[in-house]
C-alpha cells in the first residue's frame, strides 16, 4: 500500500518577502560589520530558544547583533522586544556552550539597523543579559 502524501505548506507572498528582506539586510549588515573590521563567525545561528542573526568578533570582543530592517531606522530600532531580546540571549547561551573557547572574550548585544537608502546603522550595546 502507498504512503499518503503529505500536504506541502507553501509560505505566504508576504512572508517569503519578509524572508527575502531579512536575508537581504543581514547581508547588508555584515558587509558593514565587516567594513567596520569585525569578522563573521556566524550568520543564523538558530537554536531551539530562538536565533541569533549575526555573530561577529574584533579583537577579543564578540557580539551577538540582532538586524532589524524596517521602512525607516526609527520603526527598526523599536523592532527588538524585549521577549526577544530574551530568546537572543539563551540563544547565545547556547553557542557559547558549543563555543566555550570564546567564553573568555567580552560579551556585547548590538543591533544593526537598515532602512532603504540609508547606511546601516550600528548600535553597540543595544542590550544587555540584565534586561
Amino acid at each position: 500500500m502507498a504512503k499518503a502524501k503529505q500536504p506541502v505548506a507553501v509560505p505566504s507572498p508576504d512572508r517569503v518577502a519578509a524572508f527575502q528582506t531579512g536575508i537581504s539586510a543581514e547581508t547588508r549588515a555584515a558587509a558593514y560589520l565587516m567594513a567596520k573590521g569585525y569578522r563573521v563567525l556566524a550568520r543564523r545561528f538558530k537554536t531551539p530558544y530562538g536565533e541569533i542573526d549575526l555573530i561577529v568578533k574584533r579583537r577579543a570582543l564578540v557580539a551577538f547583533v540582532e538586524v532589524k530592517a524596517r521602512a525607516r531606522l526609527d520603526d527598526a530600532a523599536y523592532a527588538v522586544t524585549p521577549r526577544q531580546q530574551q530568546r537572543i540571549i539563551a540563544a547565545t547561551e547556547a553557542w557559547l556552550a558549543a563555543n566555550p573557547d570564546h567564553a573568555a572574550c567580552e560579551l556585547r548585544f548590538d543591533a544593526v539597523l537598515v532602512a532603504p537608502k540609508r547606511l546601516p546603522q550600528h548600535v553597540p550595546g543595544a542590550f544587555d543579559a540584565s534586561a
